[in-house]
This record gives structure tokens, sequence and C-alpha cells, in this order.
């Protein structure tokens, strides 16, 4: 995973190449059941209470420790371009969907494109400063969006056998 920030446009910019066409990519980023077997990073889980994958829809969900501690969040589709890119505001919210003012949202901008049986995915993530970004670096961003990329390799690897 290439995973650079970028402080002028207070943006993170990640690319990831999975071993798998551009349909299954697609299918494990937008489909709800898919999403909670590689979305956390374990030994978290995430739980996916609703999702409604369309502009002006949402992906309501919670992230479960090991302990059973639930860390709710919410992604509000804001664009969706079938098989090529959607994005979404991602915002941490209350157990009822109400959104955490504290930490604000990230806008991410999701990116698909297929060469040769591999595709590529391309995020810009933006947020207000460049200091939210190095907030939310230091929570462990990094770390633990590579070991959610990771499961997904597992997964479009599971598929193949």
């Amino acid at each position: 995973m290439e995973l650079i920030l970028h402080k002028e446009t207070k943006t993170i910019s990640i690319k990831r190449d999975f071993a798998a066409n551009r349909d299954l990519v697609w299918e494990a980023w937008t489909n709800p059941e898919i999403l909670d077997k590689w979305w956390a990073p374990a030994p978290f889980q995430s739980h996916t209470k609703s999702m409604d994958f369309k502009v002006g829809g949402r992906r309501f969900y919670a992230m479960i420790s090991p302990e059973g501690n639930q860390n709710w969040s919410a992604h509000d589709f804001t664009s969706v371009n079938p098989k090529e890119n959607f994005s979404f505001l991602s915002s941490f919210t209350d157990e009822n969907g109400n959104p955490n003012s504290e930490f604000g949202a990230s806008d991410w901008n999701v990116n698909f494109d297929e060469q040769n049986e591999t595709t590529t995915v391309n995020i810009i993530i933006k947020r207000d400063s460049y200091e939210e970004l190095e907030k939310i670096i230091a929570m462990g961003f990094k770390e633990g969006f590579k070991a959610a990329l990771e499961n997904l390799d597992e997964y479009f690897i599971f598929l193949k056998k």
C-alpha cells in the first residue's frame, strides 16, 4: 500500500493493487456483507447495521473491539459512478448515527482501474486541515487501513481457491 500525506492539499492519497478484476473489487467495496469481512483490522470486527449504496444513501456500521466495545461510524455517499468510482463523507457517530462533531468528517474519493485482471484502487481522503490528517495518522489509521486492505487481499485469495 502506498500512502502519502499532502500538506498543501490537506489530503492523504492511497494506492493499492489487487489481483482481482474490477467487478470483484467493486463488489467488495459496495456490498455490506463483504465489507464486514475485511473492513476492520484484526482483532476488530466490522458490523454494518444498514447500508443504502446510492447518492444520498448511507452505510452505518460499528467497529467492534475484542472486548465488545462498539465504535460507530457512517459513510454518507455523495457520488456513485458504477464500477468506476464513488465518494462519501466518513464520520464518527454515536450509536444512533448522530455525527461526533469533535472529529469532523473525511471526504473520501475511491477510484477503480483495471489492467490485466489487476485492479488498482486509488483513494484520496481530504480533511479540513493538515492537523486533522496528522491526528488521524497518530490514531493508527495507516496501520489499521493497511491491515484491512490485507484482509481484502485474503478475501480475493479465498475466492480463487
